[in-house]
């Protein structure tokens, strides 16, 4: 018997109708009720059973709904809806393979079109929102990665900067690989102690997703973070290990939204994990900070100058754009330089075949006559102006100066910490900040005593160690022209300073910066002083190391202070019954630098207390003769200074009100800018008055006895011609008279005398020297005198505040 018949014994009349059965005997008729009543109840257990069967049936049916019947045949875009809500309430993608369309790909694997979904990106979105995504400002940094090669080369990044604790940082996986996150973090060693969010943004059927499947669900699965997340700052590996469709897409998403891209080289993990100690805000600006090369080169410095280029072509660029590179030239260059010169191309040359755009610039000076402090200053000042001021900035190079090859590295760090960190801009004393030195001086700038680094006296509290008696940076108000970055703000004021500075006549102040270093600094060290601008220096690390090296063997004077003549040396007589013995002078030579060796490992090994860069706040801060300040004494010195400033050199009355203070400039230091001072011609624009210490106009005393250079040997002609024409010495050469005894040609020749006179400027030799006499003026026969030697006139005053 069949299973059905088994199932349905004795049960072969219960499709007929009741009319079918005759009815039977008394006997009959009970046991015929017995037995139907038992078929009843079977019956009834039987259907509810198929009811049962029936409903689990169709809960399994709808549970788990076939999913290989392919891809719709209608024609169907596959870019999602970026606007809609991500599909929530499923636990992953489907794991069956996708059917295959009727005309093959022409990638074999990568062959899928359809919808795309994020079966799992909307549940680790959500759990983030108390994060503040929904600001444009927050501490969110995004970490993306295609490929699990560049995801493993990635994450020891994210969980070292999770572990600092300064951004909220973010893990995205956008590739083809379905290994799940849980077992990408367990590869990794991404465990317990790294605090990352991850995200699963990768769509369904990811595996044999197209090319343009997955450019899709990069483009919108980055829209998905950015409208949850808003992530300051995106970082990827290598582009050279990503996925094309991924680097290509996110570039462009990035820039859509207004975001910056850090593409890490290829050695990140070892010599950029000092980017793991920056906050949110510094890491933004990584894409938007320019930073400018200017050297300049003195007459006699090609040695130098080719040292100098060859340490910054060796130096590590994290894989971003070279700076641009200014060289200020001198009027003579010896062929060796110019050879150099011709064959050294900057950025160089990319072996991928890439575009190359020249980023250097050769400024070839004229040969003249030697400049002056105030020439010398202006034409470096002009040699940069920044492009936007709170972006661009200026690293000045001396060619004396040799840079490791991590000075790009330090730059870079100690820029985004210090300009624009988020904490940094909270702080009060960073626009105090003018800079950051390269260099440790090993002398004061006026050469007097040698420079002793302080130390820290307590440590900071920002910092995790660092104890009593250690090295540290420090602030010092001191200019420095070795090797210092100014920031492009702080320049563009100097700029103003300047411009308004060498509007005034010379002062009598005392030169507190030695010879040995450039004129300009002496107007920047002014302004430092009324701004309470300072300086970054650093410290030597505990190999002693350094970013920054300073060779004195082939030191040049700078050109605006002429050289003293070397007299030749006295010949002694000679006894040939006496030993010989050497005589010799004691030459003034600049004191000597410290040479210390270059870093070349890795910057955090270098820096101190492991690359944690202590606060503002925190640092020592010294006045430019070496003492400490605190931060109450730098405001009342530089308050004190700038009163004194205003109306010893600016100009301005005693009583004058402050003027306003702009961004940017100085002009608030000076008064009465309409009155120019001309350095060439030693005259004042409106009547030749000037101002001076607060009292009212007065006339500027210029020498009208004065002939200059030009008219000296005619005018001493003249002059000796006519006192022998007075004493009858030269009667052959006597004009002939117009009126009685030649007294009108005198009388001319006078006038004519006195108009040059008036006429005349500066000069080098006096020929006649006025004696008040309302008369006329009388000529005296004397022999030219040389000028005045500042060194003998009266000592000059030291000027207030200084």
């Amino acid at each position: 018997m069949s299973w059905l018949g088994r199932m349905f014994t004795g049960d072969e009349e219960l499709g007929k109708k009741d009319d079918d059965h005759r009815p039977q005997t008394n006997n009959a008729s009970s046991s015929s009720l017995w037995s139907a009543r038992k078929t009843s109840r079977a019956f009834r257990k039987r259907r509810i059973i198929y009811a049962i069967c029936a409903l689990l049936f169709i809960y399994v049916f709808v549970k788990n709904i076939p999913d290989d019947l392919g891809p719709s045949t209608r024609e169907s875009n596959p870019r999602v809806n970026q606007g809609a809500k991500l599909p929530e309430g499923k636990a992953g993608p489907p794991a069956t393979k996708p059917k295959r369309p009727a005309i093959p790909s022409e990638a074999e694997e990568h062959y899928h079109d359809g919808p795309i979904n994020f079966y799992k990106l909307a549940s680790s979105l959500h759990s983030v929102a108390r994060l503040g995504g929904q600001y444009d400002s927050n501490k969110n940094v995004l970490f993306a990665a295609s490929s699990l090669k560049s995801a493993s080369e990635v994450i020891p990044l994210a969980c070292e900067m999770a572990r600092w604790e300064r951004n909220d940082v973010h893990f995205a996986i956008m590739g083809r690989d379905a290994m799940e996150i849980q077992e990408i973090k367990n590869l990794n060693g991404a465990v317990d102690d790294c605090n990352v969010h991850w995200h699963d943004a990768r769509p369904d059927y990811s595996r044999w997703s197209s090319e343009f499947r997955m450019e899709v669900s990069v483009e919108a699965s980055m829209e998905h973070i950015h409208t949850f997340v808003h992530p300051q700052i995106i970082i990827i590996d290598n582009p050279s290990r990503e996925d094309t469709f991924f680097v290509t897409t996110l570039r462009s998403k990035a820039m859509d939204i207004g975001k910056s891209i850090i593409e890490l080289p290829s050695d990140a993990t070892e010599n950029m994990m000092w980017i793991t100690r920056l906050d949110s805000g510094s890491l933004a600006a990584w894409s938007t900070t320019y930073i400018d090369l200017l050297i300049q080169a003195p007459t006699g410095s090609s040695g130098s100058l080719v040292r100098l280029l060859k340490s910054i072509e060796s130096a590590d660029y994290l894989g971003t754009r070279r700076p641009h590179l200014t060289i200020e030239l001198p009027a003579e260059i010896d062929a060796a330089t110019w050879r150099y010169l011709e064959n050294f191309v900057w950025p160089p040359v990319d072996s991928s075949g890439a575009s190359h755009a020249s980023q250097i610039s050769l400024r070839h000076r004229i040969p003249r006559r030697t400049l002056t402090e105030y020439e010398a200053s202006a034409r470096l000042i002009e040699s940069f102006y920044p492009v936007r001021t709170k972006d661009s900035h200026v690293l000045l190079l001396s060619p004396q100066i040799e840079l490791s090859p991590l000075y790009y590295h330090y730059l870079i760090y100690h820029l985004l910490e210090y300009k624009y960190s988020a904490h940094g801009k909270e702080t009060k004393n960073s626009p105090h900040l003018m800079g950051i030195s390269l260099e440790l001086p090993t002398h004061f700038l006026n050469d007097s005593e040698p420079l002793v680094p302080p130390l820290i006296e307590l440590p900071p509290s920002n910092r995790k160690s660092g104890t009593p008696g250690e090295s540290t940076p420090f602030l010092w108000q001191a200019p420095n022209s070795n090797a210092a970055l100014y920031f492009g703000d702080k320049w563009m004021e100097f700029h103003s300073f300047l411009t308004a500075r060498l509007s005034k006549p010379p002062t009598t102040r005392t030169k507190l910066i030695s010879k040995k270093h450039p004129a300009w600094l002496e107007f920047l060290l002014e302004l430092m002083c009324a701004r309470r601008y300072s300086l970054l220096y650093p410290t030597l690390s505990v190999d002693d190391e350094a970013i920054a090296t300073v060779h004195d063997e082939l030191y040049q004077v700078p050109e605006e202070f002429p050289r003293e003549p070397s007299t030749p040396a006295s010949v002694p007589e000679l006894n040939p019954d006496e030993p010989l013995s050497l005589v010799y002078e004691r030459k003034d030579r600049p004191p000597p630098n410290t040479e210390h060796s270059l870093s070349s490992s890795t910057l955090l090994s270098t820096l101190p207390d492991s690359g944690d860069l202590p606060e503002i706040p925190n640092l020592p801060l010294l006045a430019f003769d070496g003492s400490t300040l605190t931060q109450e004494q730098a405001n009342d010195d530089a308050w004190s200074f700038t009163e004194a400033y205003r109306r010893d050199i600016g100009g301005c009355k005693a009583e004058a009100e402050i003027t306003k203070r702009e961004p940017n400039s100085a002009l608030d230091l000076f008064c009465h800018l309409d009155q120019v001072y001309d350095p060439l011609n030693v005259q004042v624009s409106n009547s030749q008055t000037l101002p001076h210490h607060g009292s009212a106009q007065e006339k500027f005393p210029v020498d009208t006895d004065v002939i200059p250079a030009e008219q000296k040997e005619s005018a001493q002609k003249e002059a000796s011609a006519h006192l022998a024409r007075q004493a009858g010495k030269d009667t052959a050469s006597r004009p002939k008279d117009k009126g009685d005894n030649g007294r009108e040609t005198q009388n001319e020749f006078r006038a004519q005398l006195e108009r040059q006179r008036k006429q005349a400027g500066h000069g080098e030799e006096k020929v006649a020297e006025d004696k008040g006499n309302t008369e006329g003026i009388e000529l005296k026969k004397q022999e030219p005198k040389e000028p005045d030697d500042p060194k003998t006139s009266a000592a000059p005053e030291r000027g207030p505040g200084w």
